[in-house]
Formats: C-alpha cells, sequence, structure tokens
C-alpha cells in the first residue's frame, strides 16, 4: 500500500507537501532514508517530514543563498512554527506537512524552540571548552528530533520512559556528525570538539587547522571515537522501549550511522581533509536482510487484504 494511504493522507496539497519531505529526505539523509524503509508505512511519512524540517533549517545555516540572510530565513521559518502551533495553515510545502505531523501526534512546541536556537547558535563561529558547555546545543540540534520521533515509532510503555533513549539515540548521531564533519565545520568557523578536551592530549584549535597528521590528534580523536561509542550503548539500550515493528528502523539506523565511527578508524582518524563514509556495500549487508523481512510482511499482509 501506498506510504500515504497507508497513514491516511488523501487531500492533494497535504500529498504533495508529505512527497516534497521524503525528497528532502531521500535526496540528504540516504542513511536515516534507507533505515525509515523499515517502518510501518503509515509512519513513514512523519519521519520523512521531521527529517524534511530539520534539514530545511540546518541547509539555512550552512549552506545558504548567495546574497541571502541565513538569520532572517531562520526567523521566517519561527513564524512558520508560530503559524503550525497557532492552529494556521503554512504557506511552505515542509511546513504544511509539519503542520500535520505535529497535529497528529501531539508533538511538543518546546522541541522546536529548542531546535531552532541551537540552529541560531550556529549563525556565528561557535567553540564550546566543555561537553557542558556542549550540552545545550546538542538538545537543541539532535535530543529534539530524537523525542519528537518517539510518537512516531511508538512505545510500548509512556514517552517519559522511553526519552532517555531518543535522547541518546539523537546525541549519538549528532557526536557521530562532529567527527566525521570536524574539518568541514573548520572552513565554517566552528569547533564542536571540546577545547578542554582537545587541550588534555595538546590540542589546539591552530594544530587542527593546519590538518596534518599528528600523533596528539589521532589520539584526541580515538578518545571522542570511544566516548561516542559509550552513547551509542545508551541508545541501543532504549530500543526496546519502543513498540516492535519500529525497532529494525531504529536499530538499523545506529549500526549504520555507528559504521561512520568505523570507517573513521579505518582511515587511521585522517579525517581533516577527508570524509569517512560507509561504503554503499556495507549499507545494503546492513539493511538488505530487515528490509527483505519487511517486504515479504507487507506483501503478505496486502494479499490478505485483497483476499478479504
Amino acid at each position: 500500500m501506498n506510504e500515504l494511504d497507508a497513514a491516511g493522507i488523501l487531500a492533494p496539497e497535504l500529498r504533495a507537501a508529505y512527497t516534497e519531505c521524503r525528497r528532502i529526505n531521500a535526496h540528504y539523509g540516504r542513511t536515516f532514508f534507507l533505515a525509515t524503509r523499515l517502518l510501518p508505512p503509515r509512519a513513514r511519512p512523519a519521519a520523512h517530514t521531521l527529517y524534511g524540517f530539520a534539514r530545511m533549517a540546518d541547509e539555512l545555516v550552512d549552506n545558504p543563498a548567495p546574497g541571502s540572510d541565513p538569520a532572517a530565513a531562520l526567523d521566517r521559518v519561527g513564524e512558520l512554527v508560530d503559524v503550525v502551533f497557532s492552529g494556521g495553515t503554512p504557506d511552505e510545502p515542509v511546513l504544511v506537512a509539519l503542520a500535520d505531523t505535529v497535529r497528529r501526534h501531539g508533538l511538543s512546541r518546546e522541541l522546536f524552540d529548542a531546535f531552532l536556537k541551537s540552529m541560531r547558535a550556529d549563525l556565528a563561529p561557535v567553540e564550546y571548552r566543555t561537553f557542558a558547555e556542549l550540552d545545550e546545543y546538542v538538545y537543541g540540534s539532535a535530543a529534539v528530533i530524537g523525542l519528537q520521533m518517539l510518537p512516531v515509532f511508538g512505545t510500548v510503555g509512556s514517552l517519559a520512559d522511553a526519552a532517555p533513549g531518543a535522547i541518546a539515540l539523537g546525541e549519538a548521531f549528532q557526536l557521530t556528525n562532529f567527527l566525521r564533519d570536524v574539518g568541514e565545520d573548520l572552513d565554517r568557523g566552528r569547533l564542536y570538539l571540546p577545547t578542554a578536551e582537545l587541550a588534555a592530549f595538546g590540542v589546539s584549535r591552530a594544530l587542527l587547522e593546519a590538518r596534518r597528521p599528528d600523533p596528539r590528534i589521532r589520539a584526541a580523536l580515538a578518545y571522542f571515537v570511544a566516548r561516542t561509542r559509550a552513547v551509542y550503548r545508551r541508545a541501543e539500550a532504549g530500543v526496546a522501549q519502543l513498540r516492535p515493528e519500529s525497532r529494525p528502523c531504529v536499530r538499523t539506523a545506529l549500526t549504520l550511522y555507528e559504521g561512520i565511527l568505523d570507517e573513521i578508524v579505518a582511515l587511521d582518524y585522517d579525517i581533516l581533509t577527508r570524509r569517512a563514509v560507509v561504503p554503499k556495500s556495507r549499507r545494503l549487508v546492513v539493511a538488505l536482510p530487515p528490509l527483505v523481512s519487511v517486504w515479504a510482511r507487507e506483501k503478505f499482509d496486502s494479499g490478505r487484504r485483497l483476499r478479504s
């Protein structure tokens, strides 16, 4: 069954809006998009939409159009979020889908306000001294997305019981991004790896910006990889709090995203001028078995509906 039909999304304008979010997810979020194929069809449109909104705002800051004003663009997004939570109809497709997703799943305004606050923090050069200082940014930029996804995935108990795992999921993905993108972030005037932690290994911002292999950088990055793997373990522990039909999606996303850390190690931590990417072959090895299982189940269910 078409996922929009499965979700009961029938109005032409809504279908077009959700389709645009799916396009954004497929284009920008290959790993997460692949994992969403493991969700029940009815849950996929909302997952695409939450990703699409986050990516839209992130692109305004990271890759602004020539001559545009990223701060003004983010303010406009904030105004559209106001429209969403006042019960109005926004005039931008991603926000049209978001408004419907918010209403269907009862999502909290606080989660979106925290996200936009972190996006605004990226408008100026950034540097964090400790992980404690970084926590607020990571909560807004990533943990809240895990929390937004919880009602979409569904839980076996209360949302509060599942929240720690969802927060760890967002943190694990974001910390992985910080490691993968450290060179690109330096180009944008940002350094998300806490400077006090780096200094413990004798690494300064200037040393990173020199972009030369150095045993001190290697040791620091090895520490950050090990620390991030511990966050993945917390996220994995939270998977059991999700509805069974959503667990393959999250487990696959966790495995594939942690694979970026494996690629960083395989590059011997030489990532200041190179980007660690999980090969397509490995993505297929991880995702194909659960995908085949999901497709077989959907085909069976479709045949049963036709016979009934």
